[in-house]
């Protein structure tokens, strides 16, 4: 059914580069807060500035993580190391969560200035997916999940959210561990075998591999279709719609 084996009764659904084309917003926000960190320390520390990349960096380092997952592993990739400080940083302290809040502070005036857009076959497939008894719930590392998801206007598709804000409260790791798909799959009454995980991320895929779920669909967007596999992928769409039948 839509692309899946014949166990899986759900659909656990990444958000940004699944759902939402708020992936590029989010890399925006995280290079223009990463340069302006990477500049200040390189001429603090008489280094030369090496700007993030937003492709690699991004892909490698940070999409789908908790964001301060994402600042911490990709400042690691520079050989720095910085304070965690507290989770109420302001965005101009030199600290784990301070970076983090200052990428979010960009984040939520895109969303405001209407920037999040859906991707038309993926709203096409969680219609279907409704309409066939398929259990739908979104698995984010974002902490502003709701309110992109109110902002698209596909709240209303989605049985159940695991997002950065619930993964805080719980204490629970983010992607590449599994917990947040695991906690999806338990808010929906099943078994990891009986959910399939969509994911555009290296991490996500992963998390999804390592959570043995019932199958784990890979969504390409930006040409990586060979390291979602390498992370875990049993399948590679460019799109969603693919799955549905022709």
């Amino acid at each position: 059914m839509l692309g899946l084996p014949s166990q899986v009764t759900a659909c656990l659904f990444d958000l940004d580069g699944v759902l939402t084309q708020t992936a590029l917003v989010h890399s925006a926000a995280w290079k223009q807060t990463f340069d302006e960190f990477l500049e200040s320390w390189a001429e603090k520390h008489d280094q030369l500035f090496v700007p993030f990349d937003s492709g690699t960096d991004y892909h490698r380092y940070v999409d789908g993580r908790q964001r301060a997952d994402g600042v911490r592993t990709f400042l690691a990739s520079r050989a720095i190391t910085l304070p965690e400080g507290d989770l109420d940083d302001t965005p101009d302290r030199e600290t784990v969560n301070g970076i983090g809040n200052r990428k979010n502070i960009l984040v939520l005036q895109k969303i405001k200035e209407g920037a999040v857009q859906v991707y038309p076959g993926s709203v096409e497939y969680l219609k279907a997916a409704k309409a066939a008894g398929l259990r739908r719930a979104v698995v984010s590392a974002s902490a502003n999940c709701k309110d992109v998801l109110e902002a698209a206007g596909i709240a209303d598709l989605l049985e159940a959210r695991v997002d950065g804000v619930v993964a805080r409260e719980l204490g629970m790791p983010g992607k590449p561990a599994p917990d947040t798909f695991l906690h999806g799959a338990k808010l929906l009454g099943l078994e990891p075998a009986q959910c399939a995980v969509f994911e555009d991320a290296q991490a996500g895929v992963a998390a999804g591999r390592a959570g043995e779920f019932g199958i784990v669909i890979g969504v390409d967007r930006v040409g990586q279709a060979e390291a979602l596999r390498e992370h875990g992928a049993d399948v590679v769409v460019t799109d969603l719609s693919e799955l549905l039948p022709q």
